[in-house]
């Protein structure tokens, strides 16, 4: 399987949206068609809104790209049910070359394994267990379906019983000594054209007689078989094949594994890949949360390739990447932030510029390529671009992004002016989420020298929705904190119109105690003039703690 996911960080902003939108249809324009843009966080108002004002869908939710078991498990899934024949299992198992079949319910529930070494035991059991030999747990119906035969005469055909198979293959005295031996009721005699062997056999009123070869039998003697309740099924087959085949009539119920080792399709495959590995056996259905079987995980499956890449877009910490992105080839990182650390398991294209948005750099891709930017596309970019930089007014933007806006307005036709007053207009946090949802909207973590910390940030059109909710957003924020372990947590809320910020703080009295900024309230400061998390607030938090030394 190859798949490549262009994705943003965790509690993706627009740009982060945009953005990965943005690359993943340049790189399907410029020769990687499997690259598909994707998310690991919700939507909010406002990338909502710049969806919709451009008619494109948002991107795949993907929570987490560890691999499941459900991404190397084979979906479909080769099974018989309760009531099959081992005949049927053996023939299944030989069409598709495999070891282990699962035995499934009507309602697609595991009720065991059949393995081909189970079976194969059953059918040809050591020297020591010839008596075993003769068992033929079977009804008369399964015995002629298996035998490809027809039944001729035919009583209880459905029901199921435990018969003794007797081969009538000597003298007829011979024959009559070996039946006083057993219960007639329970005898399933197979025999040719030998009349005389089958006449005395429907006297004696065995249970089944099964005459071979396909040859012919006389009326009279179906006629008194009929009288003496005796069952008679023509079979094909030599004698010596029709034996061979009676026992493999038995239900596969009779000689299943009923004990078996099950997965969740959504369980992590690094969980249960020493399990799994350690087990006796070779096959694992795979169930849902009701316990239907989905699929089937074979041990061989741990050795199949699975090509799952990333492109990283709007960051490059891994503390903010998705879960398991650590565990899965990343290609490419695409970012306008501070280099974290990362390490990559092979050399990557890693494009980091200083400029106010990453759309800006995805833009720029299409303009130095030569590669057409569809509108729409180029409507996101824009809105992306304007998000970040506050149309052009925060401290990050740079000529860079005032000349790829231009073109962006051309190609888009969106004026980004009133398109910036639409988009922060169109909805605010503070007044369509709850607290612990707005403080989560757009939050990362960060690591300074072993300490993590999380600061998110919001942009409003003026505070006063902020002043009306304070206290439930400081005590979810701090909630936040405790429930990830951070130091500290902040929250940078913004106003788009004055230029100037609020900053709520939680955590470690050492931190917040040496925040310089005006306090006006406790744990909440007065920040004029700072609106860039990345480029103002981030720098001067991590001067904080390297002064503290934590």
């Amino acid at each position: 399987m190859s798949e490549i996911l262009v994705i943003g960080h965790r509690n993706p902003d627009t740009d982060a949206i945009c953005s990965a939108i943005g690359y993943a249809e340049f790189k399907r324009r410029t020769g990687m068609p499997e690259a598909v843009a994707a998310r690991c966080g919700d939507t909010n108002g406002r990338i909502d809104f710049v969806l919709r004002s451009f008619g494109v869908p948002a991107p795949r939710f993907v929570a987490d790209v560890s691999l499941k078991v459900g991404d190397l498990m084979q979906p479909n899934v080769r099974s018989i049910g309760p009531d099959g024949t081992a005949a049927e299992a053996l023939g299944l198992m030989d069409e598709h070359n495999l070891r282990v079949v699962p035995v499934l319910d009507d309602e697609q529930r595991c009720r065991g394994l059949l393995s081909l070494f189970k079976v194969s035991k059953f059918l040809f059991p050591a020297a020591n267990r010839l008596i075993d030999s003769r068992r033929v747990l079977s009804s008369l119906r399964s015995l002629a379906k298996t035998l490809a035969g027809e039944i001729l005469v035919g009583h209880n055909e459905e029901e199921e019983q435990d018969l003794i198979l007797v081969i009538g293959a000597m003298g007829l005295d011979s024959f009559s000594e070996r039946l006083e031996h057993y219960p007639r009721e329970k005898l399933a005699v197979v025999v040719g054209d030998r009349w005389d062997i089958q006449n005395l056999a429907i006297r004696e009123r065995v249970r089944v007689l099964i005459a071979t070869g396909g040859l012919s039998i006389e009326p009279k003697t179906l006629e008194a078989a009929r009288r003496n309740q005796v069952s008679v099924i023509s079979s094909p087959h030599d004698t010596a094949t029709t034996a061979a085949l009676c026992r493999a009539s038995i239900a596969v119920r009779h000689v299943l594994h009923e004990t078996f080792l099950a997965f969740r399709a959504e369980t992590p495959l690094n969980e249960v890949r020493s399990r799994a590995t350690a087990s006796t056996f070779h096959a694992f259905p795979v169930i849902d949360a009701e316990g239907r079987t989905v699929g089937i995980l074979s041990k061989t499956d741990f050795l199949k390739p699975f090509d799952r890449k990333l492109i990283l877009v709007d960051h490059n910490e891994l503390s903010q990447a998705v879960v398991g992105a650590d565990q899965v080839n990343i290609l490419e990182i695409i970012d306008h932030h501070r280099i974290g650390a990362l390490t990559t398991q092979q050399p990557i294209l890693f494009r980091n510029e200083p400029v106010g948005s990453t759309s800006t750099i995805v833009a720029d891709c299409f303009f130095r390529s030569g590669v057409e930017l569809p509108s729409p596309i180029a409507g996101l970019l824009l809105a992306g671009l304007v998000s970040d930089t506050l149309n052009l007014t925060s401290p990050t933007t740079t000529s860079v992004d005032k000349e790829v806006l231009g073109r962006l307005e051309k190609i888009s036709g969106v004026n980004a002016r009133d398109f910036t007053e639409k988009l922060f207009a169109s909805g605010s946090p503070l007044t369509q989420r709850s607290a612990s949802q707005a403080i989560a909207t757009d939050c990362k973590e960060y690591q300074e020298d072993g300490v993590r910390f999380s600061v998110a940030q919001i942009e409003e059109i003026g505070f006063t929705q902020f002043w009306k909710r304070k206290a439930e957003l400081l005590e979810a924020l701090e909630s936040y904190r405790n429930s990830r372990g951070y130091l500290f947590s902040a929250l940078l809320v913004t106003d788009v119109n004055s230029q100037s910020s609020l900053l709520l703080a939680v955590g470690d009295g050492r931190v917040t105690s040496h925040l310089d900024y005006p306090r006006l309230e406790p744990g909440i400061y007065e920040l004029k003039d700072i609106v860039s998390r990345k480029k103002q607030l981030l720098p001067y938090l991590t001067h904080c703690l390297e002064q503290l030394r934590l």
